[in-house]
Order: C-alpha cells, then structure tokens, then sequence
C-alpha cells in the first residue's frame, strides 16, 4: 500500500470564456439599471399589461351546431316512429289476413252443415212418406185378408191342393202368405208382435193367426208344431226354421216360388229373400 493518499481536490471545474463574458453582460446590465433607477428618484413603475386574444365561439356558429343536434334527434324520432308504425301495419295485416281465412272457413263449414241438414231433412221426409205409404197398402192388404179369412172360415173350406207360387194358393195357406208379404219393410225388434215391428217367430204366429191357427210364441216351438217336411217338397204357408228342429233359433214363413218371407234382424227388418240368400235347416208343415 502506498504512503501517499490520494485527496480529492475541492476546486470548481473552470467556467468557459462563453459563460463567463454571458455572466458579466448580465452583471452589468443590472448594475446599470439600478443606476438609471437610482438617478430617477422616487417616481413608480408603471406596471406593464400585455392582452392575450383568444379565439372565440361566434354565437351563429353555436346555433348551428344547436340546430344541427336538434335536427339529428329528430330524424332518430322520426325514424323509430315509422318502425313502430311499419311494425303495427304489419302486425294488423296478419291479423286481418287470418281473420278473413277463419272467416272463409266458417263460411264453407256453415255452408256444408246447411247442405248436409237441407239433405237430411229431405231423405228423411221421402223415408216418412214412404212409411205411411207402405203403413196405407199394408193396413189395407190386412183389412182384406180379414174379410176373406172370415168368410173363407165360415164356409168351411181347407186348404188347396199344394203349389209352388204364391200367386196359385188360396184358402188359409193364401191368408197366411198374404200377411207375411204385407209386412215387408216392417222393423226388427227382439220380442216384437206387430203391429208394425216384429221378431222371427212374433211374425210367424201372427200371419197363423189370420187364418185362425195359434202357434206356440217362441221359434224353438214353431219348429216342432207340425209335421216335419222335406225342402224339396215346400208348400206356401210352410214354416222354415234355421238350427235343429225344437232348438232353432230363427223361423220364416215360405211363400212359394223358392221364396220366403221373414223378420231377419235389426239391419234388414222384415224381408223377401230367395231361399238361396239364407238356406234354412229344415221345414214343419202345420195347415
């Protein structure tokens, strides 16, 4: 280590001759202001205003910006109100469009019930006249079969000799056959007797009735009331029977011609039909 310490020197940095000349001008120039200062005396120092102009906002210019935010809000109203406007227009012509096609449909439905009631109401006039026609023409075919029954039991006579069409047969046979026909058209109706409505064997025992004979009321005791007889060897007036003999379930009475008349059910009510339409079982002879 060396003996000599190193002792940082304490002297300012010299000033450049720039520096130092700017100092004195600087010096002297005060220096001689209080001098002139000094030689004027007391008298004060008028103080120095200087006016800075500024720019300002011409009133026109600030109208027009007033009127211009003003015109622009505006159009913002005008244009939110033509959009609610549009919106409730078209809102009202969906809704009056589908007012019209609920009104159409309305109309057409009202107009189909109109027709289907008008066609109802007609077929059901046409069915009615019918009816009474058919009540007029059978009330009197039986006031005639009455009158001829009377008569033709009163003077004794049977049977005619056996034929196969209705149209040859006569004496009870004639009676019977007679009123079964009459009765074409009537009703179905379990345990119906007449006089417009019947069952199988209800018709049956009324149409003996007519020419004087009582049947047992039930076709299972119809089927056994007379003599059995072959279906190749019908007479008018014989009765049919569907199922066994004293077990059928379903009786009719035979007309000639391969024909027979019967009350067959609820869908066809009382009917013609070819023996062909419905087979019988059997048959039972009783005249």
């Amino acid at each position: 280590m060396s003996h000599t310490a190193h002792i940082p020197s304490h002297r300012k940095p010299r000033q450049s001759a720039s520096k130092s000349a700017l100092r004195a001008g600087v010096a002297g120039g005060v220096l001689s202001t209080i001098a002139v200062a000094g030689a004027a005396g007391p008298a004060q120092a008028e103080p120095v205003t200087q006016t800075i102009e500024m720019p300002t906002i011409t009133s026109g210019f600030s109208t027009a910006v007033a009127a211009s935010a003003q015109a622009t809000q505006q159009v913002a109203l005008d244009l939110e109100t033509q959009a609610h406007e549009d919106a409730a227009a078209e809102k009202a012509a969906k809704t009056a469009k589908k007012a019209h096609a609920e009104a159409v449909r309305k109309a057409e439905a009202e107009k189909k019930a109109e027709a289907a009631a008008k066609a109802k109401a007609e077929a059901e006039a046409k069915a009615q006249a019918e009816e009474r026609a058919q009540r007029a023409s059978r009330t009197a075919e039986r006031t005639t079969l009455s009158a001829s029954s009377g008569s033709s039991n009163s003077s004794g006579s049977s049977a005619s000799a056996p034929s196969s069409s209705s149209s040859n047969v006569s004496g009870s046979a004639a009676s019977i056959v007679a009123f079964a026909k009459a009765q074409v058209g009537d009703a179905y109706v379990p345990g119906g007797t007449g006089p417009n409505s019947w069952d199988c064997s209800g018709l049956v025992q009324a149409a003996y009735r007519t020419a004087g004979i009582d049947l047992p009321r039930v076709s299972q005791a119809q089927s056994t009331a007379g003599t059995q007889v072959s279906l190749n060897s019908l007479q008018p007036g014989d009765i049919l029977y569907w199922g066994g003999a004293g077990s059928a379930y379903h009786v009719a009475i035979y007309i000639g011609g391969g024909q027979f008349v019967g009350a067959q059910n609820s869908s066809t009510g009382t009917v013609q039909r070819s023996m062909d339409y419905d087979r019988p079982t059997g048959a039972v002879r009783v005249l």
